[in-house]
């Protein structure tokens, strides 16, 4: 099992999860984060760390947002391992509650 950042991140990328990450798992892309599954040793610190409730444990997906494991895997090896906290994108509390963001997502 591994966690997966899942659509909420899109566009809010908020980083307060990088911080308490044993492996340094993230990764970053332009608006939004993902976990390598490979790296991540299902510790769980960084669910309460996320404001926006975006990182699940793998079996605990909501199943609109299956996709999302996929893409987690998919993008990790693409994206540069993020190790610190940084600012939230600038209008990711607009976003923030916005649903159905995927079209947003830049790779």
């Amino acid at each position: 099992m591994t966690f997966v950042v899942t659509e909420s991140c899109i566009r809010c990328k908020y980083t307060d999860c990088v911080d308490v990450c044993p492996v340094d798992a993230f990764r970053e892309g332009a608006n939004f984060l993902v976990i390598d599954p490979d790296d991540c040793i299902d510790c769980a610190v960084c669910v309460p760390e996320c404001p926006v409730n975006a990182i699940y444990a793998e079996e605990d997906v909501p199943a609109k947002q299956q996709g999302f494991i996929a893409l987690n895997a998919e993008l990790a090896p693409q994206w540069k391992t993020i190790t610190k906290t940084k600012a939230g994108l600038p209008d990711a509390d607009e976003w923030a509650k916005v649903e159905h963001k995927l079209t947003e997502l830049k790779r």
